[in-house]
């Protein structure tokens, strides 16, 4: 079961209704927001739902561990820091909670009640998008299931 990085292109003009709540229930409320889940048939059938507003792809450990340290996010809007994770969360620091996030012993998502924010805010990518933002990947845009390709865009947006 991988690890999913699931991230918003597109914003909130001529969005359907139904798109618009399964967003939210994912908490992609704004573009170039990401959000992790892990991969189910109940996270695949909304990615399915909204494939033509976020893309998605296997996030590899380097590229989670820069993503946690430079945008993780905890209550007051301050950064999640290695202290954080080992007074409050119990491990020893950004790389052993990585690990614990891609074995799926921990859910990024369910670490709200600890103080964690489960949205990472990111920037536009740097160099701008490679192809056009309303197509799919397989076609030449940004749009859908992207692979391990999601690592690249994710460095370029943190």
């Amino acid at each position: 079961m991988a690890l999913y990085a699931i991230i918003r292109l597109r914003g909130i003009p001529d969005t359907p209704y139904d798109v618009q709540y399964t967003l939210r229930l994912l908490r992609l409320v704004r573009r170039f927001h990401c959000i992790l889940y892990p991969d189910t048939p109940d996270i695949r059938g909304m990615l399915l739902k909204v494939k033509d507003w976020v893309t998605w792809g296997e996030i590899e450990k380097e590229v989670l561990v820069e993503l946690l340290r430079r945008r993780g996010r905890v209550v007051g809007n301050r950064p999640l820091t290695e202290e954080f994770i080992k007074k409050r969360l119990g491990f020893q620091g950004f790389d052993d909670f990585a690990d614990a996030l891609l074995s799926h012993k921990v859910l990024y998502h369910k670490l709200e009640e600890k103080g964690v924010k489960p949205v990472f805010r990111l920037h536009p990518p740097k160099g701008g998008f490679k192809g056009s933002i309303k197509k799919p990947f397989g076609a030449g845009g940004e749009l859908g299931y992207r692979g391990p390709a999601i690592n690249e865009l994710l460095l370029r947006m943190i």
